[in-house]
């Protein structure tokens, strides 16, 4: 089971990242009021989003760190996914203001101004959230959270937006066409509102109980296989789930009927521990069966009572 101590210490990453976007909103806002570019003030605009979105990730991890009580008795993980799909939604609002703004200015197209110090301070900010987002994807891997994943991804989403609008503000200083700028900042809204679809549906697919990946269920499989060729018992009902950073299995253990119930017993802590060592933070449930009775096959269809 994931510590709940080591849950909690990830809101520091959270601080990161609310860091990250003030001062990303500071350069980005400032290049945009020096050159006047709408491409700019896209890149801007969503700097905003990432700040609301780090501060969510915020109050999220809080929550998600919190130990097991009465009434959420298989903890709060789950709360991560509400963090990404936020997240998400936020991201397709900045798009559509975007778009919005690209959209005036591409019927009254206007000048860029002092290009070389814009796209400057556009570059200072774009490696902040690079190193940024690196650190967070880490830390979200090694600790199985979507909330930091999800922050991550943005935040590089945010440093390949930016690297459009430079080549497109490029683009207008080499060429003079300002309509340019308003057409690379609809490109890159396009980009976001794929990154907040893939964030929206991540989300749905963790509220929804998603089964464990095909790894990490073909380690379980293959624990449960060892034990069945070693020991004559078979298994049935596997069903796996996920939750942020804690998964869960659940499977029914055939054995003999003549064993006795420490012997059955034995076993399943045997076979739990297994699990667990290979798939850390996994909450392991086995339901022991007489391989004998006929009943004991009645319970491979994953809903029963439908069956």
């Amino acid at each position: 089971m994931t510590n709940p101590s080591s849950r909690k210490s990830l809101t520091r990453y959270a601080w990161l990242s609310i860091a990250a976007a003030i001062a990303t909103i500071g350069l980005k806002s400032g290049a945009y009021m020096l050159t006047g570019s709408v491409g700019l003030l896209s890149d801007a605009l969503e700097s905003v989003v990432n700040l609301v979105a780090a501060i969510v990730a915020l109050g999220i991890l809080t929550i998600a760190a919190r130990p097991p009580d009465d009434e959420h008795a298989y903890g709060h993980g789950k709360a991560e996914y509400f963090s990404s799909g936020v997240e998400g939604g936020l991201i397709l609002i900045a798009a559509a203001s975007i778009i919005y703004t690209a959209v005036q200015r591409l019927i009254a197209p206007q000048p860029i101004e002092q290009i070389g110090l814009g796209l400057t301070i556009s570059v200072g900010a774009s490696a902040i959230n690079f190193i940024v987002a690196r650190i967070l994807l880490r830390a979200g891997q090694l600790n199985h959270s979507i909330t930091l994943e999800a922050d991550a991804h943005h935040l590089m989403t945010d440093v390949w937006t930016s690297v459009g609008v430079v080549g497109g503000i490029g683009a207008v200083a080499l060429t003079g066409w300002d309509r340019l700028d308003p057409i690379i900042a609809m490109i890159v809204a396009a980009n976001i509102v794929w990154s907040g679809v893939r964030l929206l549906q991540r989300s749905a697919l963790g509220l929804l109980d998603t089964a464990l990946s095909a790894e990490d269920r073909a380690l379980v499989v293959a624990i449960l296989t060892k034990y069945s060729e070693r020991e004559g018992i078979q298994y049935h009902a596997l069903r796996t789930r996920e939750a942020a950073a804690r998964r869960f299995v659940s499977v029914h253990i055939l054995v003999p009927g003549a064993w006795t119930v420490a012997h059955g017993h034995t076993l399943l802590e045997r076979i739990e521990s297994d699990v667990r060592e290979a798939l850390p933070g996994t909450s392991v449930f086995t339901h022991l069966e007489p391989i004998e009775d006929p009943a004991s096959f009645e319970d491979q269809n994953l809903d029963r009572a439908a069956a």
